[in-house]
């Protein structure tokens, strides 16, 4: 196996000569993997075709585009691109930026053409290279900093026929696009975060994989799939000894860091520590939230919650200022009155408790409701779901899957329009804004989770309609003049009935590895003629143990 290549499709795709690793998270589509990829990518242009009008975007912008969106300062995998040297630099000392996405680009362009309320809707896509600043590239084609991706977006005039779009066209097209890409049975629709563009949810086309990065939680009594980050989860209860208040103590603890180590430190479950963060909303306010030792805080849950659009950890010296202390040991007690609490529903019903002592280098335990601070007339749930949590709604644990996120749409409303001034003229002269949606499929990404979920020990499976070749023809007659001239007869008469195949036509190489070559590269079908099979062809599907004896007719009408 590759060293250094912990995913299952980086090493089977660099063993079987698909793709070459430049470096982490970059690779290059070698021939048999190009085949692959373009035709994954000519599924998703036959069905995108089919919603909307195919065009190519650069992959290189300027600054100012950014700037315009005002998202150079909050997206926080942007890469730009400068002269890599003085020489260069004396030509063209200029930044730009390597698009991640396209919403920035897109925009400017459709407000140059289309302005009138006529013209509405349309929707325009492209299949193109982004560039994403990943901290974390571990997973093969997965994951990368430099991959392909099909990003189509709409434009409407209202937001009911943006919906109607989203809905009626956009998803149905995805769930075919994925049939045909081989992975419809196991790829459903997640609810996911809108993020910073709507209120309501977006949706991902989530593929069940093992060695996938992502976890949804499924609703079996409403039959609806959860990203983690957006699933709506209660924690279960935890009960302990104590049933009585006992006397509340500042403990000093210096330079603990984490919840597991606190825990251990103070002698308690981690249960009964409590994570407080303080946070600086948009509106210039300080909240601070707390949640149970063992979560974390979704700040995109928080977000909602709060109803402001950003949140930044509080800095050192705000820090200072309403707590009292340094970072790391805040808490709810004495707080400043201008800072507003906020308690995840996991802080319910707590009894001798621990939090930041809001005292350099102080945690303090034994803390309760009722005699050190109130409890809260409401709780929220604003914490990172785990595998264990509930279902808010029938009180039961939920079903949980490792998947890998293929494709996403996402409605974007007037947060590009608005950015840029883009509007249109309605049927009574008035300009009104324009209302988009995003709709992505990594190609790239497809092709890794597609090894992910087709291989066996031996390599590769492809599905037939993303496989680089039909067939893959092993001839063991090669050694004699005679034989390779009926091997390339046989090999033309393939090619002229529009087979694709790849022939193995290697002299000095035995029939066993040759065989399992055929198996680490995983085309659907391996054709064997030797002096054995005389006028017949051997047929062997991949994955499959039988072999069959067929004419050349009976092989070439079952490949057509």
């Amino acid at each position: 196996m590759p060293k250094n290549e912990m995913a299952v499709n980086a090493q089977l795709l660099i063993r079987a000569g698909f793709v070459h690793k430049e470096m982490a998270g970059v690779y290059s589509f070698l021939p048999l993997g190009l085949r692959v990829l373009r035709k994954i990518e000519q599924i998703v242009r036959e069905e995108m075709d089919k919603i909307g009008q195919e065009m190519l975007m650069p992959g290189l912008a300027p600054k100012k585009t950014w700037e315009d969106t005002g998202r150079i300062k909050t997206v926080d995998v942007l890469f730009k691109a400068v002269g890599a040297n003085e020489a260069s630099r004396k030509k063209n000392d200029a930044e730009y930026i390597l698009n991640c996405t396209q919403e920035d680009v897109i925009t400017p362009i459709a407000k140059q053409f289309f302005t009138s309320y006529k013209d509405f809707p349309f929707a325009l896509y492209h299949i193109q290279v982004k560039y994403r600043n990943e901290p974390r590239v571990k997973s093969g084609l997965l994951r990368g900093r430099e991959f392909r991706m099909k990003d189509l977006y709409s434009f409407h005039t209202s937001e009911e026929s943006l919906l109607d779009y989203y809905e009626a066209i956009a998803k149905p097209a995805y769930v075919k696009t994925f049939e045909r890409l081989g992975l419809g049975d196991s790829t459903v629709i997640a609810l996911a975060s809108g993020g910073d563009f709507t209120e309501k949810y977006s949706h991902e086309f989530q593929t069940m994989c093992e060695t996938g990065e992502d976890t949804l939680f499924y609703d079996e009594k409403n039959n609806i799939y959860y990203n983690r980050e957006v699933a709506p989860v209660k924690a279960p209860k935890v009960t302990y000894k104590d049933n009585e208040m006992f006397p509340r103590e500042d403990v000093e603890g210096k330079g603990i860091i984490g919840v597991d180590e606190l825990a251990l430190y103070l002698k308690i479950p981690v249960e009964k520590t409590t994570k407080t963060l303080l946070f600086e909303t948009d509106g210039g306010g300080v909240i601070a939230a707390a949640v149970r030792g063992g979560y974390d805080i979704d700040e995109g849950k928080l977000k909602k919650i709060v109803k402001c659009k950003s949140l930044l950890l509080a800095g050192e010296e705000t820090v200072r200022k309403v707590t009292g202390a340094e970072v790391g040991y805040a808490g709810l007690l004495n707080l400043s009155d201008n800072v507003k609490i906020y308690m995840d529903e996991s802080m319910k019903g707590r009894l001798n408790f621990e939090m930041g002592g809001n005292k350099t280098n102080f945690h303090s335990v034994n803390v309760n409701f009722g005699r050190d601070f109130d409890e809260p007339d409401q709780f929220y749930d604003f914490k990172v779901a785990k595998e264990g949590d509930l279902n808010p709604e029938t009180n039961e644990p939920y079903k949980t899957f490792t998947t890998s996120e293929v494709g996403n749409i996402f409605p974007l409303n007037t947060k590009f329009s608005d950015a840029i001034g883009y509007t249109y003229t309605d049927e009574n002269g008035k300009q009104k804004p324009v209302f988009m949606g995003s709709y992505g499929i990594g190609t790239t990404r497809v092709l890794g989770v597609l090894v992910e979920k087709y291989h066996d020990e031996k390599g590769m499976i492809w599905p037939k309609q993303v496989a680089p070749f039909d067939a893959h023809l092993i001839d063991l007659r090669l050694q004699t003049v005679d034989g390779r001239k009926k091997a390339e007869e046989f090999y033309n008469q393939l090619q002229k009935q529009r087979v694709e195949v790849l022939w193995d036509d290697r002299e000095d190489v035995s029939a066993g590895q040759k065989f399992a070559d055929a198996d680490l590269i995983g085309i659907p079908v391996r054709l064997v003629i030797s002096e054995k099979t005389g006028d017949k062809v051997e047929w062997k599907e991949r994955g499959k143990k039988e072999t069959r004896s067929l004419s050349v007719e009976e092989m070439v009408r079952k490949l057509r």
